[in-house]
């Protein structure tokens, strides 16, 4: 596969996985909210296409769970006396979809009183697959807004900083300087704990995105200022330059196109890393909480020894976290080989 196949194969497959999670409502069976207390950490429903007595179906079915006769006390075992085929596009639960709109389709479903549970359920019984996709939303969202906070103002600072130079370029490298030495990690950790405990969840995201997005302006302004040095002196700016072209004519014909490449490169670098902050701080309860989900919180449940030891679906947000690096990691190499090849 060559370099362009490449690329476009994983901006699909990332474009796929972002629509996946920033719309869980449809393709989650249940709310994320949506407790069953007669189901503490079941374990993951079994696919079915033969029944006990050999009879093939083809819908899939799953059997509901109930605590085990000889082993009461956590274990669980199917209950065989009735089945609940699996059916697509069902009516559900309601769920948000964006700007007020609401709908309550989903994309799969079983009948009540059956429940379906693809990644098993946390200790109170609710469906670990529905809040995976919606925390997925959570930690998404924060990648991307804070990326698009720090390319915005790295991208501005750095053209700026790069094309006039002089004292503002001075000015500007003396401020970065000053951000690159902040432990910008430790930063949110101070300013997570000078907030009251008791504070609204959606306030909480939308400052510990900003703080992500303007401490980390600092590293894609240095990239962009170094390219802009580069481009501002090569013959067809200094052919536009002498031809009587504005500043800003030359910025956004000449310029400022040089450097998306690299910004495209860099906001596949940064979008992981402010996931990844997110997701810690929500580990360590000084982010997203109950009961909204997100891949931090859904995490913190293995800092108990019970849990760590007891229930393996527990990781699979961390699997899932690991595969979106990937992605994202193998997205960064390809456009930085792509802007190599070009730029030769």
């Amino acid at each position: 596969m060559n370099g362009h196949r490449r690329i476009l194969f994983l901006m699909i497959f990332l474009l796929a996985l972002h629509l996946f999670l920033i719309f869980p409502g449809f393709f989650s069976p249940y709310d994320f909210s949506g407790q069953n207390r007669h189901l503490p950490f079941a374990p993951p429903s079994r696919l079915h296409f033969l029944d006990v007595a050999g009879t093939f179906h083809p819908r899939p079915f799953v059997y509901d769970w109930r605590e085990s006769m000889g082993n009461p006390g956590g274990a669980y075992e199917e209950d065989h006396t009735r089945m609940y085929p699996v059916r697509f596009l069902k009516s559900g639960s309601p769920y948000s979809i964006i700007w007020g709109w609401r709908g309550n389709l989903h994309l799969f479903g079983v009948d009540e009183p059956g429940r379906i549970f693809l990644f098993g359920t946390d200790d109170f019984g609710r469906d670990e697959f529905s809040r995976m996709l919606y925390g997925g939303r959570i930690s998404l969202l924060a990648g991307l807004l804070g990326a698009c906070i720090a390319l915005f103002v790295g991208g501005l600072l750095g053209i700026i900083s790069g094309f006039y130079g002089k004292w503002v370029d001075a000015t500007v490298m003396r401020v970065l300087e000053l951000f690159l030495a902040l432990p910008w990690l430790y930063l949110l950790f101070a300013v997570r704990a000078v907030l009251p405990l008791r504070i609204k969840t959606t306030d909480v995201f939308l400052l510990l995105v900003g703080v992500m997005g303007l401490v980390g302006w600092a590293r894609p302004a240095r990239i962009v200022r170094g390219i802009v040095l580069s481009v501002r002196e090569r013959n067809f700016v200094l052919a536009a330059r002498a031809m009587g072209a504005s500043d800003l004519h030359i910025l956004r014909r000449h310029v400022v196109p040089q450097t998306i490449s690299t910004m495209l490169t860099m906001a596949a670098l940064l979008i992981p890393q402010f996931i990844l902050a997110e997701v810690t701080l929500s580990f360590l309860g000084l982010g997203v909480g109950e009961p909204i989900p997100s891949w931090g919180n859904l995490l913190a449940e293995l800092q108990r020894y019970s849990v760590l030891t007891s229930y393996w679906w527990m990781y699979l947000p961390a699997i899932a976290l690991v595969a979106l690096f990937l992605a994202y990691h193998m997205t960064s190499v390809a456009l930085q080989e792509r802007t190599v090849m070009v730029n030769l």
